[in-house]
């Protein structure tokens, strides 16, 4: 349908969809489009080059030309507002509207309202969570299932939305025929329809930031926030906490900061991007960056804890958050024992968290919210936040946030099967329509296939050699690994499969299984 002058919009039935896609939001997106779009186009491009500098050097440093950001003591960060000075648990998940009713009655601090990762981006998907969110805001929401009734509770955790990265194009709005980034969807109508009314309430238009690369991509989010207060009549009213999740974004934290430092709030350790993108970038750069099964890298590797260690003492010393990561595990109803094993090991995690200097932390389920309170209860105390703890004591180079090859672990049979596996379960999922998705009690998102699917690719173009058969991983070992998995899972894996394939087994590697994924959706 059509929508303001040159913006096309496709028809949607969900209900709720006229409000959301009104002529004045479209007219909103469209001068974001227009204002933004060549500059993200450009720092697209620029990813490209950066990569293959990656891939001929085999190197990646902190940057000499910014040594005098990181150099001046004098910088910090926007003071956060009252509702986002104690983080101690964020709960994470999609905005389908049982969701988000569970995840603002959960008891979590904050809900990261997830439009990236942990949804498909369907058409209704996207609608259909702008709408969630509008009517939540207002207080408005409900939702019946099978005789239930979900309903809002007094003490909702605060909104914190996560748009798309900037990879990503929205289809279904095009601006003088140009798709418009994603991102600018997801966060433009979020803040054109909120942004106000949350004011109002008392708190304000929160963000996310994911799969940001540079301070340059951080810039730009910032000139997006600028011109869209401007647009509103607001003043400074954004705030924004970026995840760092790209191994180049590691390299940049203070950077990313600083470009920021008008609307941020925080940084956030995102691991299985994190992982994914040292993969990626180092995918050809040899043996010593290939890792060993995904279930044995752990947040105390080397590599990760130089990464976290770095993350606490930059944020601290700008008085931004630092936000730990996530807690997948999904409780069992049926098998009390693991659960008990499994929340062992999440309190440990978030102990281990809350001792390094973290903020607060990510769980991905309400009865995960516990857990994650009382290990930052003990170190927090009465205090909101841990910000005067400034870890003079780190001190990171740029070999410790590479030193892969410290990983304890090998690559066995059953590390190749568990990524396949899981990967096949997960796409299939999500072509379904369905972002975030229970997989082995764990809670997965788009992230858990990235990396699974991108160690596949390693260790073949690697010729890695399986610890416990001695054989090397090899299309061939990967298609039977398939055809056996795909036989335990039943029928309806094609897509998945072939999707997997193409992401995984191709000799080029693709920068983002979404970007070809989002074909077999839109």
């Amino acid at each position: 349908m059509a929508g303001t002058s040159g913006v096309n919009t496709t028809p949607t039935t969900v209900d709720g969809a006229d409000i959301i896609l009104s002529p004045e939001a479209l007219g909103f997106l469209a001068d974001l489009h227009r204002t933004f779009g060549a500059r993200r186009r450009e720092l697209l491009a620029r990813r490209q080059e950066r990569r293959a500098e990656i891939a001929r050097t085999g190197k990646l440093d902190f940057l000499a030309e910014t040594a005098p950001v990181r150099d001046d003591p004098d910088w910090r960060v926007a003071d956060a507002p009252a509702d986002l000075q104690d983080r101690r648990v964020e709960i994470t998940g999609p905005t389908d509207p049982k969701m988000t009713i569970n995840a603002l009655n959960s008891g979590a601090k904050v809900w990261l309202a997830d439009l990236e990762d942990a949804n498909t981006p369907h058409w209704d998907n996207v609608v259909g969570g702008q709408v969630s969110l509008y009517r939540a805001t207002r207080r408005a929401l409900s939702f019946e299932s099978n005789g239930k009734q979900y309903q809002l509770g007094e003490n909702l955790a605060v909104v914190v939305t996560r748009p798309r990265g900037w990879h990503l194009d929205e289809e279904h709005i095009t601006v003088d025929g140009e798709p418009i980034a994603g991102a600018l969807v997801d966060f433009g109508l979020y803040f054109f329809h909120n942004a106000r009314e949350l004011l109002n309430r008392g708190s304000g238009p929160y963000f996310y930031l994911p799969k940001t690369e540079s301070h340059l991509e951080a810039r730009l989010w910032n000139d997006v926030f600028t011109h869209a207060e401007q647009a509103l009549g607001l003043n400074q009213v954004i705030r924004a906490t970026v995840l760092i999740e790209t191994i180049t974004a590691a390299f940049e934290m203070e950077e990313i900061l600083y470009e920021l430092r008008e609307h941020a709030s925080g940084l956030n350790a995102g691991r299985w991007d994190y992982l994914f993108s040292v993969i990626k970038n180092f995918r050809d750069a040899g043996p010593e960056f290939v890792l060993p099964d995904r279930a044995k890298v752990t947040m105390t590797a080397p590599f990760m804890r130089a990464y976290t260690e770095l993350l606490v003492a930059t944020c601290h010393r700008r008085g931004a958050f630092a936000m730990g990561g996530m807690a997948a595990f999904i409780p069992s109803r049926r098998d009390p024992e693991v659960n008990a094993k499994a929340l062992e090991q999440v309190k440990a995690d978030k102990e281990r968290e809350a001792n390094d200097g973290f903020d607060g932390s990510w769980v991905a389920h309400p009865d995960l919210v516990p857990v994650c309170r009382d290990a930052f209860d003990a170190v927090l105390g009465d205090k909101p936040n841990q910000l005067d703890r400034l870890r003079p004591d780190v001190d990171v180079a740029a070999s410790d946030l590479l030193d892969v090859a410290n990983t304890p672990g090998d690559v066995t049979e059953d590390g190749v099967r568990a990524n396949v596996s899981v990967a096949l379960q997960y796409l299939k999922a999500w072509i379904g329509g369905l972002g975030a998705v229970a997989i082995n009690n764990l809670m997965e998102d788009a992230a858990t296939a990235e990396i699974s699917r991108s160690q596949i690719w390693q260790w073949i173009n690697q010729g890695t050699i399986l610890a416990d058969t001695g054989e090397p991983v090899t299309k061939t070992l990967v298609r039977r690994i398939l055809d056996e998995e795909v036989g335990k899972l039943g029928d309806g894996y094609d897509q998945a499969r072939t999707l997997f394939e193409q992401v995984a087994l191709a000799d080029d590697f693709v920068d983002f299984l979404t970007l070809p994924a989002y074909a077999l959706v839109r």
